[in-house]
């Protein structure tokens, strides 16, 4: 990045924050698109001793409550990065709030009930082929254990009772 250090702050090193610094951008196009300051903070984190730089346009708030929110916004990326694993949900079916949240909501608390059920009927089978097998046999009135529970004539079949016979030698 071509920035220049306009104004350093002083920092206390001992809560995290190496340096606090104003910097503005050098190039042409960018110095023109965004001519404010912003804020570059260097951070050591005392777990891993990595040392994090964070770009803010905040000049108002401190320096450790900025990366505690950088350090918290991670946990949001994690919990959205849950939530398309788990949850199934490719797109959003609104764009309000409510109806962002009733759709969330709703996928987990199918998700719930879904590992409440193989908890309480003990399968074995993955929670992704428990959906499956639900979404098929939604509508039939059949039990939903029997539903669930792996097929035994299945396992009876050899390998060779698919294969047809051509020449009867």
């Amino acid at each position: 990045m071509d920035a220049r250090r306009v104004y350093s702050a002083a920092t206390d090193r001992s809560s995290g924050p190496i340096c606090d610094q104003r910097i503005m951008l050098n190039g042409y196009y960018s110095s023109r698109k965004y001519p404010e300051h912003l804020r570059r903070i260097r951070f050591r984190d005392p777990g891993s001793g990595k040392t994090l730089v964070f770009l803010s346009n905040n000049t108002v708030l401190p320096a450790p409550t900025i990366c505690a929110l950088y350090k918290s916004r991670w946990q949001v990326e994690l919990f959205f990065e849950w939530i398309k694993q788990h949850l199934r949900i490719k797109h959003f079916l609104g764009i309000s709030e409510n109806a962002v949240k009733t759709q969330v909501w709703c996928a987990v608390a199918t998700y719930v009930l879904i590992t409440i059920v193989r908890r309480e009927l003990q399968l074995d089978a993955s929670l992704y082929t428990c959906l499956r097998i639900l979404s098929v046999s939604v509508f039939e009135r059949a039990q939903l254990s029997c539903a669930l529970q792996a097929d035994d004539s299945q396992s009876a079949l050899t390998d060779d009772a698919n294969q047809l016979m051509l020449l009867d030698f």
